[in-house]
């Protein structure tokens, strides 16, 4: 039988813990309705819930977290999950040492330890993840490069493992964690039957198609600024970035640098994102084809246009239509991919 403990914490997410619980406990419903010593089956997993000290922790929205112990009267288990914090995140650079001691000790002793959404923000206050690589929220990505850049962030993935350490990414991600360990202590056959008991699609392994673009204009930049006014009112138009530059007054390798350094990409990727970007809203709210969206957000050539959103969302326009449109009978063929 897998154990897992649960880290309460304050201020923590209620569903990153009560969730995979339930997620669990269906495990082992499934798990012993099979075969034929069924009756005779102990359960799959068991699990506790550990607050530092062993009294009640107030988790988000005041609400009260009964643990079962403490952190110091755990002597085994096989994974520690940290929960995810809703914003502000201000556990960070407060978090106990006695935790922080207490998650390395154990995964020193081979035990797995496990983050949902932005609990590998508190993983990474243990160091463990430096040179390791980690997902995470993709809105809180640029902020988690930020503070751990030894971090191998990879914003994309749903799920990362990598020495012993396993991150998911944004929410409700918590679900391919749990059917990843489902998976892993259980059997394939039993993680799929979870994720139709779940409705999840077991297959994911992307948050691409989710990200909502963050056209980074909290600088100081005046010039920068103004050129991202520029293009927003104009990416439907093909328009040169050297002249645009130019009539800035900078010249174009000063322009691209300024603008890498005030909104972290260059003019061309920050241009193709508010393409991209416009191409979404259009697929989801729209009955336009793809044809007629590539000449409307800026390209002409629509196969060009298909492969540069499928580098960004990891879907083609159809897929991407097909699970995002917000019309009633949209999406399922219009438009070739």
């Amino acid at each position: 039988m897998a154990h897992i403990t649960f880290l309460a914490y304050p201020n923590c997410s209620l569903l990153s813990i009560f969730g995979p619980i339930e997620a669990f406990a269906i495990a082992n419903l499934w798990n012993q309705t099979q075969g034929r010593d069924r009756h005779d089956r102990d359960p799959l997993f068991s699990w506790h819930i550990v607050s530092l000290d062993g009294k009640a922790v107030k988790g988000y929205g005041g609400i009260t977290i009964e643990p079962h112990r403490s952190i110091h009267e755990v002597d085994a288990t096989d994974l520690i999950l940290i929960p995810a914090f809703l914003p502000p995140l201000d556990f960070i650079g407060k978090v106990s040492d006695e935790v922080l001691a207490w998650i390395c000790r154990m995964h020193s002793e081979n035990t797995l330890i496990g983050t949902t959404c932005t609990g590998a923000f508190f993983l990474a206050e243990t160091g463990l993840l430096n040179e390791k690589e980690a997902t995470t929220n993709w809105a809180f990505a640029r902020y988690f490069k930020k503070l751990y850049p030894n971090v191998k962030l990879k914003p994309e993935k749903i799920l990362s493992v990598d020495g012993g350490l396993i991150c998911s990414g944004a929410n409700t991600s918590f679900l391919d964690l749990c059917l990843y360990l489902i998976k892993k202590f259980g059997s394939e056959d039993l993680s799929s039957r979870c994720a139709k008991s779940l409705l999840v699609e077991s297959g994911r392994r992307s948050q691409s198609p989710y990200f909502i673009v963050d056209f980074q204009k909290n600088h100081t930049d005046d010039k920068i600024l103004e050129a991202q006014d520029y293009m927003e009112v104009s990416y439907t138009k093909p328009f040169s970035l050297d002249d645009l530059a130019s009539d800035l007054g900078i010249s174009s390798r000063h322009f691209k640098r300024r603008f890498k350094n005030a909104t972290g990409d260059s003019p061309l990727v920050y241009l193709q994102r508010l393409r991209i970007e416009a191409a979404k809203r259009k697929l989801e709210t729209t009955l336009e084809t793809v044809n007629e969206i590539t000449w409307h957000v800026g390209y002409e050539d629509s196969n060009s246009f298909r492969r540069l959103f499928r580098n960004y969302t990891g879907l083609s326009p159809k897929e991407y239509r097909d699970r995002f449109a917000r019309m009633p009978g949209q999406g399922g063929g219009l438009g070739n991919d």
